[in-house]
């Protein structure tokens, strides 16, 4: 009697293995597509220093939106009626029967695939891992673990992954060389206060990203614009009348207050729209994330329907915003003109010592992004934006209403009547933030545009009946 209750005893104290936690239902709430890239944005908020760089951010959403209309495109392939060329491969897979929401099992298994590549462990050395994040997003999403089998991955996701890692390798964005600086008047330097972000040429951001192999176009260098108005030298270009008119727009225009050498005459609306577009610290979404966002509200208010659309938009967009950061950083750094900040004009060319950009950081720390400011990414990036919105929408003429993030931004929301519209403010506004000239804003909105009809005319095209 006493063994057996020894026994029992024992048994008892032995612990039992908790039971599986069962699948939740699934959430699929909104587009697929739509949420995937609301997912990609908090990963962009959550990167650090130069891993949030705007080139890298760019790449990480053509890879995650183009394999999304890849996959997409294979499942139209296998159900339902394909009407657009691929981005890199497409076809029709082994099924004898479609599986309950196996669309978007396709689309969220490969974005979340593409994600944990990029975002993974050991993926970002500045930043946080997200594997964590990424997991219960695919779990508030599907109600299983994205460990869970899934017969689609063999058949669609695997493959789609697969190419577009090995489509990406070895394209140049890990190259890492240290900025070698001109040393002479008018070639960008660093501007940050003795141990910032922004104190050796070492701090200079992705000097080499205009090398990265392109996702749409031949090449980072095939728009280029000679230089500044063509100037050839940093002596002509410092000597010129329109040198000193650039100077002289951005110094009124783009102080954080006024002087006693330069009075600000900034507007209450342009010190609105700089803050608006800003958005270059951490913990905000980047200029990137904030047209991917704008894409998905203009998406929304203008009924875009249906999973296809809505993958096809995106990866446009992301295609056209991956190139036109690669474009322009050729035009900032392998162009024989590497132009200082404003501010580096204005101090360091004894106009006013006491003057600085609007910019700041949120300890109120004002600040140039560390790289040369010709042409403006923020403007490329928007004139490609807008070019890819207009030809989607087949008008320039489109009512939207979009929002910010930026800390410092007095107005969170603003309505816009067209593309290009948004497009000119967006590239004006780094003129009132102080970190810009105005041709810098010009060139960078053509670069873009010009991208951006290349990249519609000759990626994700429809298929002739």
């Amino acid at each position: 009697m006493a063994l057996t209750a020894a026994l029992l005893a024992a048994v008892a104290a032995v612990p039992v293995a908790p039971e599986p936690a069962a699948a939740s239902a699934p959430n699929y709430v909104g587009d697929p597509t739509h949420y995937w890239n609301t997912t990609l944005l908090q990963v962009f908020r959550e990167l650090n220093g130069p891993d949030a760089a705007p080139g890298r951010l760019a790449r990480a959403a053509a890879m995650m939106n183009a394999a999304i209309f890849d996959a997409e495109t294979m499942y139209h392939d296998k159900w339902r009626t394909r009407r657009y060329e691929p981005y890199l491969k497409a076809g029709s897979y082994f099924s004898f029967i479609e599986t309950p929401d196996e669309e978007e099992r396709v689309i969220g298994r490969t974005a979340y695939n593409v994600l944990l590549d990029l975002f993974g462990p050991g993926t970002n050395p500045n930043s946080p891992d997200q594997t964590s994040y990424l997991d219960r997003r695919f779990r508030e999403r599907f109600g299983t673990e994205p460990t869970a089998d899934d017969y689609l991955d063999i058949q669609v996701v695997n493959s789609v992954v697969t190419r577009m890692r090995n489509f990406r390798a070895n394209d140049g964005s890990t190259d890492a060389t240290v900025y070698t600086l001109d040393n002479e008047p008018g070639a960008w330097r660093p501007t940050g206060a003795p141990g910032s972000s922004c104190s050796t040429a070492g701090d200079a951001v992705t000097p080499r990203w205009g090398e990265v192999r392109p996702f749409a176009i031949s090449s980072g260098s095939k728009y280029r614009p000679a230089t500044p108005q063509a100037f050839s030298t940093y002596r002509e270009l410092l000597s010129s009348p329109a040198y000193a008119a650039q100077v002289d727009q951005v110094r009124r225009l783009g102080g954080t207050a006024s002087t006693a050498a330069t009075p600000s005459e900034r507007t209450v609306e342009q010190t609105a729209a700089a803050w608006f577009w800003s958005n270059d610290l951490d913990g905000t979404y980047k200029p990137p994330g904030q047209l991917l966002d704008h894409t998905r509200l203009v998406a929304e208010q203008r009924g875009v329907s249906g999973k296809y659309e809505n993958a096809r938009l995106f990866a446009l967009v992301s295609l056209a915003l991956a190139d036109a950061s690669i474009a322009g950083w050729d035009v900032k750094y392998r162009t024989p003109i590497d132009l200082w900040r404003p501010e580096s004009a204005i101090r360091d060319g004894e106009l006013d010592r006491d003057w600085q950009p609007l910019s700041a950081d949120r300890n109120g720390t004002h600040f140039s992004p560390c790289f040369p400011a010709w042409a403006s990414g923020h403007a490329t990036f928007a004139g490609a934006w807008a070019e890819i919105m207009k030809k989607y929408f087949g008008t320039d003429a489109v009512t939207f209403t979009v929002t910010t993030e930026d800390p410092h931004a007095p107005v969170r929301s603003k309505t816009f009547t067209s593309f290009r519209q948004a497009a000119q403010e967006n590239a004006d506004s780094r003129v009132y933030l102080g970190v810009h000239y105005p041709w810098d804003s010009t060139d960078g909105l053509e670069l873009g545009r010009r991208i951006a009809a290349d990249v519609y005319a000759g990626k994700l095209t429809p298929i002739a009946p």
